[in-house]
């Protein structure tokens, strides 16, 4: 990752690019089944069966893999994994690979010691609120493949695939409906951005002040647990607003959403999915900082060759 102290890049911003969108693809072809998991939790509802209310379809991060598995088969798990690769190589590429530009930005030429956490967060908002305005359609895409479950005999799915989802989204709701949800997601994509990466730093820089502790492999894999955590502590509630709104087009805005998933299913009803999405960023954290590291040094010796 980054060093805490401003410094001249190892490797070439295309270099960091490439490294980036390779790493968070990486991630995402690894952890993509828990993300699956974690949307179709998002999206259900409280079904009322009579006076009293019916047990959810989907319990647990592991009992709804179980059940997607069991019900749409195995390779259900990874739906929207086109799209999400799209997504990575846009969204991971730019909000990473221009981190260290924006926050070398921010503190000036002229900057000499630590760069501040302030500055850290206010570079990783901005890279992420950047990154994901470019890649909202293949966010989009991904959320409506992802939340299509099995279907009765003789119903037609929605969409044949990836492709066939933007040009028909464009056909029938225009193009403008591709950033739908853009407000939660900018939102959503940014906060959890800016933890991401300047907790990244913080948490790595306090576990290499303690004894013993070295900047290896087990501390990369600690940091980014850490990173997940505080990502999905802060940025669930978003998130939920966000799946619910691209995956429902009933919801008028942001607002309108916000309101009736918390007057519907209450103020909890913000944190489904918790645990899956956990899951989900802890483990793709730490494969995309280990991937990424890995991959920024095989570079770097190209480029110094």
């Amino acid at each position: 990752m980054v060093a805490d102290s401003k410094s001249k890049p190892d490797i070439s911003l295309a270099g960091t690019f490439a490294c980036s969108a390779f790493a968070a693809c990486f991630a995402e072809i690894c952890t993509i089944p828990l993300d699956t998991a974690k949307v179709r939790l998002q999206l259900q509802k409280k079904a009322v069966a009579g006076d009293a209310v019916a047990l959810p379809k989907y319990r647990g991060m592991l009992g709804t893999v179980a059940t997607i598995a069991r019900e749409e088969g195995v390779s259900a798990l990874w739906k929207g994994i086109v799209p999400g690769l799209h997504r990575q190589c846009l969204f991971g590429g730019l909000r990473i690979g221009m981190y260290e530009p924006v926050r070398n930005f921010y503190v000036g030429d002229n900057f000499v010691g630590d760069v501040p956490l302030s500055k850290k967060i206010l570079a990783g908002l901005t890279t992420g609120a950047l990154a994901i305005i470019v890649a909202n359609p293949t966010d989009l895409v991904k959320v409506r493949l992802q939340a299509e479950g099995k279907l009765a005999p003789g119903v037609p799915r929605r969409y044949s695939g990836a492709l066939n989802a933007y040009s028909t989204i464009v056909r029938q709701e225009g193009v403008g409906a591709l950033w739908t949800g853009l407000g939660p997601n900018i939102a959503r994509n940014a906060i959890i951005n800016a933890a991401e990466l300047a907790s990244y730093d913080q948490v790595k820089q306090t576990i290499l002040k303690i004894p013993g502790f070295t900047d290896n492999v087990f501390t990369h894999l600690l940091s980014g647990l850490g990173a997940g955590f505080f990502a999905v502590c802060v940025g669930s509630p978003v998130d939920v607003v966000k799946s619910r709104m691209m995956g429902d087009s009933a919801y008028k805005s942001t607002l309108d959403c916000f309101i009736k998933t918390l007057k519907n299913d209450g103020p909890l009803a913000f944190y489904k999915g918790f645990i899956p999405n956990f899951g989900r960023l802890g483990s793709w954290n730490v494969i995309m900082f280990l991937t990424l590291e890995q991959a920024k040094k095989f570079v770097k010796s190209i480029e110094s060759s």
